[in-house]
């Protein structure tokens, strides 16, 4: 860590994905990185103060040279910090059980609806203390850390009540505040329907309208409202009166749709003016137009269907259809136990049929677009925040090429190197 200017140089390829902040990247608009050769960056105050060549820069901050951390790139690729708009970190437990249950033949929901899933993590958070879930979650995002993640989103949702859903949220504040990544923070008390409600799933809804999300509000916890609308969970109408509930007290709609068959999950995104509809395996083409009419991001979890062994996301079509595309990990104990978001970035090549570029924008600026923060991150463009990472290879497509690999090197946070070497300092 360190306050001096920092000079990163030489860098083979620099990708800025400059002049995106203001809307997320569609179609053809995916694919242009704005890369720049001999790239380098000269960062002040937690910020970029300008980009350039080595020689540009040189003789702009030649009085400072002699005081700035000189970050040689030279061989590498420079690009902004990559970004997670889709995960549950704070969780208690581990669900390797069901993972030999799949292997085996069961599918997901039959586990959940047997007291697994959902439920069996939604016990251990419960039983967990603010302390165990504080450090279970910090090693997790030590890990992100160490894969060129520099924020992330984070959901409750294994609570199911106040209490815990509270305890979660709470975590992920305290997170915030102590671990160099920037979490941000969505509600999601209807991740599930408690086994008490089964018979009457339309009163945990009203638990959650009345009583939950204006006490998230009330106590600044979170800033989106998330729910999974799934046949056999919420209903596209219960699914509705929460998201239209969080609006009304400023929460930003995101929804899980159409992950395990068609529920116009999609199509209700775009009705309610979500900011993004997230794994959408199974959606519609009705559905994916609505989306891309409507500005919705499309938040896809390869790394999901890949450990779920099911079919991806139509990823291609979606881009193709002008719906703007982001990655994510889907970091959670039960179907995507990874915070490897490179090696989602080389899933989304291979198993949904996009280019080495549009997964780079779509686990970049379209990431940070998802979570409202593309005025800040996502890109290399000065006044921006330096979150910054460099990657030990030639040039970028040898991100997807090396699958299943973490090159990165160099991580700069906020301006301060912290990871270096691939570790953490």
């Amino acid at each position: 860590m360190n306050d001096k200017p920092i000079f990163i140089k030489n860098a083979n390829e620099l990708i800025t994905l400059k002049g995106s902040s203001d809307a997320p990247l569609t179609k053809a608009g995916m694919n242009e990185l704005h890369i720049l050769n001999n790239g380098s960056v000269w960062i002040e105050a937690g910020k970029i103060a300008a980009i350039g060549t080595a020689e540009e820069l040189k003789v702009k901050y030649r009085a400072k040279l002699e005081s700035a951390m000189i970050v040689d790139a030279a061989g590498k690729i420079v690009l902004p910090g990559l970004v997670d708009p889709h995960t549950h970190i704070v969780y208690a437990g581990s669900r390797e059980n069901e993972f030999n249950m799949r292997l085996n033949g069961a599918t997901y929901m039959e586990i959940m609806n047997n007291g697994g899933g959902i439920h069996a993590t939604t016990s251990k958070t419960r039983e967990a203390s603010h302390e165990q879930l504080f450090a279970e979650s910090m090693k997790r995002l030590d890990s992100f850390l160490k894969h060129g993640v520099t924020t992330v989103e984070a959901k409750s949702g294994y609570g199911l009540d106040w209490e815990t859903e509270k305890k979660q949220l709470e975590v992920a504040k305290r997170l915030n505040e102590t671990h160099v990544i920037d979490i941000v923070s969505t509600f999601m008390g209807a991740h599930a329907i408690p086994a008490q409600y089964k018979e009457n799933p339309d009163a945990f809804v009203d638990l959650v309208v009345t009583e939950m999300i204006p006490k998230v509000v009330e106590e600044k916890l979170a800033e989106f409202n998330d729910v999974f609308c799934e046949r056999g969970v919420f209903t596209p109408e219960q699914s509705r009166r929460i998201l239209e509930a969080g609006k009304q007290y400023g929460l930003i709609p995101k929804i899980h749709a159409d992950e395990i068959e068609p529920y116009e999950g999609a199509e209700l995104a775009a009705e309610v003016g979500a900011i993004s509809a997230d794994h959408l395996l199974r959606a519609s083409d009705k559905g994916m137009l609505a989306m891309a009419q409507a500005g919705v991001i499309g938040v896809l979890l390869p790394g999901t269907a890949f450990f779920l062994m099911a079919e991806s996301a139509k990823g291609r079509k979606m881009i193709d259809m002008g719906v703007p595309v982001a990655l994510s990990t889907d970091c959670n104990p039960g179907s995507s136990p990874t915070t490897s978001l490179p090696f989602i970035m080389n899933l989304a090549c291979m198993k949904m049929g996009m280019t080495p570029a549009e997964a780079i924008t779509a686990a970049t600026i379209n990431a940070a677009h998802a979570i409202n923060r593309s005025k800040e991150i996502g890109s290399l463009e000065v006044g921006k925040k330096a979150d910054i990472v460099i990657m030990d290879v030639p040039n970028y497509m040898q991100l997807a090429y090396h699958y299943g690999m973490n090159h990165t090197d160099t991580v700069i946070k906020a301006g301060k190197i912290v990871v270096q070497g691939g570790s953490i300092c």
